[in-house]
């Protein structure tokens, strides 16, 4: 299993532990541990990333919490970044069901998240929030609070989606769930060029995380499976119901941001209404990856973050 993975701009933050989980099922994850740079922590948070992330994309937030007095853990999901693949093509992300990542959590709060200081919360984007708020419905989650950037409620203007949704379960009954969508092919958008992408307006960052691909391509994959892409209809579908929303209990921040083109605002905003104890804050001119955009859009996710989370020290 790969070591945490250090470039010149984006050094291993210092102290990190790497953790290599081996799940029910025989799997073996990466994770990794930043206690509190200071001597007296607030808490911990669990940083959980989206859809074809790894961990070294967010040192720069792992430091930014613990400037706020936080330890902080962090997953790779299985199929993923520095963990183990499902499929023997490494670059394909697979998987069969969106209940696997839950249950590979269990492994991941008792060897990781049960010795860091409590309270507990979580920040987690796109796939990683969408994980969070299935958790939160299922189980009394561990955090006390959540902060989720572009949660993946729906998908950014699907044409068709009730079509597109029969394709995708009829391939996958066809045993074809282990190919690549349509048109799909094995390169990351780090592996592309930065004009255009759907990523991010900073090209400091979009850079930076580029040259970590470059150090490490095994960290990323391609596009996602027929597999995948059916699994997380079938969690989106779940969203839909207004019902599953009253019951999540946990108190959550959401995020969307102006330039969004991967998932719907729309539906994000439609699920949050629907939660309990949850507020939305916009952020215009950023894109999908708020935590990886300009300084004046991240300030802006710092400053709600802060007056969310208690004990931070922003």
């Amino acid at each position: 299993m790969r070591e945490l993975v250090a470039t010149p701009d984006n050094p291993v933050p210092d102290g990190a532990i790497l953790h290599k989980l081996r799940t029910l099922d025989g799997r073996r994850l990466r994770a990794a541990t930043f206690p509190c740079s200071g001597r007296t922590s607030q808490g911990t948070v669990a940083v959980f990333q989206g859809h074809n992330e790894f961990i070294e994309k967010y040192f720069e937030t792992v430091e930014e919490l613990r400037k706020r007095g936080f330890d902080v853990v962090a997953l790779d999901w299985r199929g993923q970044a520095g963990s183990e693949r499902e499929l023997d093509d490494p670059r394909k992300g697979h998987i069969d069901d969106f209940s696997q990542y839950l249950r590979d959590l269990d492994v991941f709060f008792s060897d990781v998240l049960a010795p860091r200081p409590q309270p507990w919360f979580a920040l987690a984007h796109s796939m990683g929030a969408a994980i969070m708020l299935d958790l939160a419905h299922e189980t009394r989650p561990p955090f006390e609070r959540m902060a989720l950037t572009a949660p993946m409620i729906d998908l950014h203007n699907l044409r068709f989606p009730g079509g597109i949704r029969w394709l995708a379960d009829t391939l996958d009954m066809l045993g074809l769930g282990g190919r690549f969508i349509p048109f799909g092919k094995g390169r990351s958008f780090l592996e592309g060029p930065f004009e255009n992408n759907k990523l991010t307006t900073d090209p400091v960052r979009f850079a930076r995380n580029a040259r970590i691909v470059t150090t490490a391509p095994d960290l990323v994959i391609g596009d996602p499976t027929i597999g995948w892409v059916n699994a997380a209809f079938r969690l989106m579908k779940r969203f839909e119901t207004p019902e599953y929303a009253r019951q999540v209990r946990t108190p959550i921040l959401s995020f969307t941001v102006g330039r969004e083109r991967i998932v719907s605002n729309g539906a994000i905003e439609r699920f949050v209404q629907n939660l309990n104890n949850a507020a939305l804050i916009h952020v215009p001119g950023a894109e999908h990856e708020l935590l990886m955009e300009r300084d004046e859009c991240r300030a802006q996710f710092w400053r709600a973050f802060d007056a969310f989370i208690p004990g931070s020290r922003g």
